[in-house]
């Protein structure tokens, strides 16, 4: 026996942190074998750019310079907006704004490993400038310079002069860091679906091949979002874009398959009323011949039939007996013909039919169905243009989402996969979650969304959540009162602390003052606790209690999960009363406490009342 090779070993444990590390050489046998990228794993523990030349495996100008800005830090938090919320003290949905790679930064914590399905649909790469503001962005001169398309005197090296490599570039940078940071939020059994149109498909196969390893590739649906020609086109008419599927591991992913269509149950009967129901003939033959399997079989009539030439029958001559006497075995109505064995519809090993790889515009919708499906939400103005169909999404959580998952949106939209989540959760008496995250990006003022006062897409998408919710509650009272059509708006900020530079001899009042409370002044006791929430890594959908007590506030999260109280003056009774209740967490603020000694102070209530208790003070 040998021992446990190690170096593999070691290689799998790192590929399972940081798949896109995991490359392949050869041994000395010439066979493949799985080998680490030293250099990108060294960049992903790096917070700088790591210099050296980028020759390796898919790469891109700007490429390591993304990879910097997933790992780096931001001093950002989540402010609660209750005003536009619904259902704010019950709701389990989230729906958040601002620049999505800072916020997934900030729901590392509390969303690790957590959510089950990742939807995105976004932006197609036109050639158009991008939205998102990202510190890697660069201009024509910049790509120039960084790609060498000139040489030490300035002179071009090529002769094409196209930006077109520069927006690829822009897109991959885009993209890499926010996959990056998704695939910390899948659980070990969860998908992310990405659509995409042929502009960057090919980038981001190779893309999601680094990040969430080739192995995990599940399928590239061809979603058909045309029905017809668009006559006009010079060439082709595009009538399908593409979804990629990848898992974060393969193996423990499971597929629930799609509902069974009447089309695909009629393909069954029963012409020799069997008392186990409904089945379909499925050829006994098979190819290449297994020669065993080769012997004659006579049917009922007195004929004898053996496998078309290169083939052999599927079982064995003695399954094949024992099929024949369970009545398993079809030889047509007059028993004269090629034996097939009977496949029962009550015996399927799952309810579900395997998916397939094209996904027709009559299963899951179009393009013009998901507008105007939008129009009518809407009072048939256009609000949004090229949405998806929420058939579309559906189909993406029927096949993966148990009925208790988060499903994740970073790039929401008009909120289709909101919409989606909801009318699944109506239809199945699931109880799923959403995450939907939107910059607050401007509507065109010329554009029917703008005139109707939406001046920016989260109002638009907050306002479909709305309306969705309502109708379907309207159209199906007697399933979906406990139905979770709320959502907790929370906006992407700048940190609640304050940021106080000084150098010696700069001490004034102003500063003085400034330097009593490290807490913003415009933040309140909500802004302070959600911030808590993220520093703590805990999830933001949970229910709270606001307590009276003394004359402060105190604020129970999810049953004692935290405890926090940010009074300006904390009377003893209530540390003590704080205590008492044993919270896993308790969170004061620094200004609540007269001097070093009172922080003492509270330490050793704690140590006698709560031991176990982890006490913060910001």
């Amino acid at each position: 026996m040998a021992s446990l090779d190690m170096t593999n070993e070691n290689i799998e444990k790192i590929g399972a942190l940081f798949p896109n590390c995991i490359t392949e050489t050869k041994d000395e046998h010439g066979h493949l074998k799985k080998a680490i990228n030293f250099d990108l794993l060294r960049q992903m523990l790096s917070k700088d750019v790591v210099e050296g030349d980028e020759a390796y495996e898919f790469t891109w100008v700007g490429k390591k310079a993304s990879i910097v800005e997933a790992n780096k830090p931001i001093r950002k938090t989540l402010r609660p907006c209750k005003e536009e919320s619904v259902d704010w003290d019950t709701t389990e949905n989230l729906y958040i704004e601002g620049d999505n790679l800072e916020v997934l930064k900030l729901l590392q914590e509390s969303y690790l490993g957590k959510v089950k399905i990742i939807y995105i649909d976004p932006p197609y790469n036109t050639g158009n400038d991008f939205i998102y503001a990202d510190d890697f962005k660069m201009s024509a001169e910049e790509y120039a310079n960084l790609s060498g398309e000139f040489d030490e005197e300035n002179n071009r090296l090529y002769k094409n002069t196209d930006s077109n490599g520069r927006f690829h570039s822009d897109w991959c940078s885009m993209i890499y860091p926010r996959l990056m940071l998704a695939r910390n939020l899948l659980s070990e059994d969860g998908v992310i679906f990405i659509s995409m149109d042929d502009s960057e498909q090919e980038n981001l196969k190779k893309i999601c091949d680094e990040i969430f390893g080739h192995q995990n590739f599940i399928a590239q649906v061809i979603w058909e979002r045309a029905y017809a020609p668009i006559n006009l086109m010079k060439h082709f008419s595009r009538s399908h874009d593409y979804i990629l599927c990848y898992a974060v591991n393969i193996d423990l992913a499971v597929n629930h398959g799609i509902q069974r269509s009447d089309e695909a149950n009629n393909r069954y009967s029963n012409p020799d009323n069997d008392p186990r129901g409904v089945w379909k003939a499925d050829n006994l033959s098979v190819g290449p011949a297994v020669e065993s399997n080769i012997y004659p079989i006579t049917t009922p009539s007195g004929r004898v039939v053996e496998p078309p030439a290169g083939r052999s029958w599927r079982l064995s001559e003695k399954a094949f007996s024992e099929r024949l006497q369970d009545n398993r075995i079809w030889f047509g109505t007059d028993g004269n013909a090629v034996p097939s064995m009977k496949r029962f519809l009550s015996e399927l090993r799952k309810t579900g039919m395997t998916p397939m790889t094209i996904w027709k515009y009559q299963d899951v919708g179009h393009s013009q169905d998901a507008s105007k499906a939008l129009k009518k939400i809407f009072d048939n103005k256009m609000m949004f243009d090229y949405p998806k169909p929420v058939e579309l999404i559906k189909r993406c959580l029927e096949l993966y989402s148990e009925k208790d998952s988060i499903i994740l949106d970073f790039f929401s939209g008009s909120a289709t996969t909101a919409h989606a989540v909801m009318q699944m959760n109506a239809e199945d008496g699931g109880n799923r979650k959403f995450i939907m995250v939107q910059l607050p990006e401007e509507t065109d003022e010329k554009s029917a969304a703008y005139k109707e006062g939406f001046k920016n897409i989260c109002e638009i998408g907050k306002e479909r959540i709305r309306r969705a919710g309502a109708k379907i509650k309207e159209e199906n009272p007697l399933t979906t009162n406990d139905l979770d059509t709320g959502f907790r708006v929370l906006k992407l900020s700048d940190s609640n602390m304050t940021d106080v530079y000084y150098g010696a001899g700069e001490y004034t009042q102003d500063l003085l003052d400034q330097l009593e409370s490290n807490i913003k002044s415009d933040r309140n006791d909500l802004d302070l606790l959600f911030g808590c929430l993220l520093d703590w890594g805990l999830p933001l959908s949970m229910p709270y209690q606001s307590i009276e007590m003394d004359g402060v506030t105190i604020h129970d999260y999810n049953e004692g999960d935290l405890i926090a109280c940010f009074a300006e003056d904390v009377p003893e009774e209530v540390v003590k009363e704080i205590a008492r209740r044993k919270p896993l967490r308790a969170v004061f603020r620094d200004s609540s406490f007269e001097d070093s000694p009172s922080k003492i102070n509270v330490g050793e209530i704690f140590k006698l009342l709560a031991p176990d208790t982890r006490i913060k003070v910001i």
